[in-house]
């Protein structure tokens, strides 16, 4: 009899220092593995954010809320960039010549003008190159941005908002968003409870988001 009393306090102790434990751990070891999680989405979210702020360059500042079509723009657009050879000297800019002016004169082909002003090794020139390659570099998978990491394949929520301001101006915003039930939902049940609740309390977005729909904020993400 007291051999089995000791083995049921034996089981005992061992049930209670499991449930410390869990109680000191499971929330370290959430913390942890959504630590883990967050870092590649907001990679991910960065990314699509580079893709909307090219993207609205080319097409009268508006963004788009469509994937299929961000995506593509990504891998067929060009960027401009400027080609300079030579600089406008202090007595150039004193007499008056701009970069406006000077390029103006060279486009002409007036060899006579372009003597005069001394522009015989000046030059601009557009170059185009690969939006792709630009903004994420050779190799870059591009139709992977869609895809929320570690959510099974779900895909980012986006939005975008088109309108004017109280003075008339054109107001074109962007978000995109990845619920924290999207990429938690396999870990602890109550520490995401915990962490919904304590983010809807502060009246934030339950996830992670780069840009706001709502209110201007220059594409910030809500983790930076």
């Amino acid at each position: 009899m007291k051999s089995l009393i000791n083995a049921i306090l034996v089981v005992c102790g061992l049930g209670l220092l499991y449930v410390c434990y869990s109680i000191i751990m499971d929330p370290i070891n959430f913390q942890n593995e959504r630590d883990v999680r967050e870092k590649a989405i907001i990679a991910r979210l960065i990314d699509i954010r580079k893709a909307q702020v090219e993207y609205r360059t080319q097409h009268q500042g508006k963004y788009t809320d469509n994937f299929d079509s961000l995506i593509a723009f990504v891998k067929t657009g060009q960027l401009p960039f400027i080609s300079k050879v030579g600089v406008l000297s202090d007595e150039q800019l004193e007499a008056g010549l701009t970069e406006a002016k000077a390029i103006a004169i060279v486009r002409s082909g007036n060899a006579e003008e372009i003597a005069k002003n001394g522009l015989q090794n000046f030059r601009r020139d557009t170059i185009w190159r690969s939006v792709l390659d630009t903004i994420y570099g050779p190799g870059f998978n591009v139709d992977s941005i869609r895809y929320i990491p570690f959510s099974g394949g779900k895909q980012f929520e986006m939005a975008v908002r088109s309108d004017t301001t109280d003075k008339g101006q054109p107001l074109n915003l962007f978000q995109a968003q990845a619920a924290y039930d999207t990429y938690l939902s396999d870990l602890n049940h109550q520490e995401l409870v915990n962490l919904k609740d304590t983010q809807e309390k502060l009246g934030k977005y339950v996830g992670l988001r780069v840009g706001d729909i709502e209110t201007p904020n220059n594409n910030a993400g809500n983790w930076e």
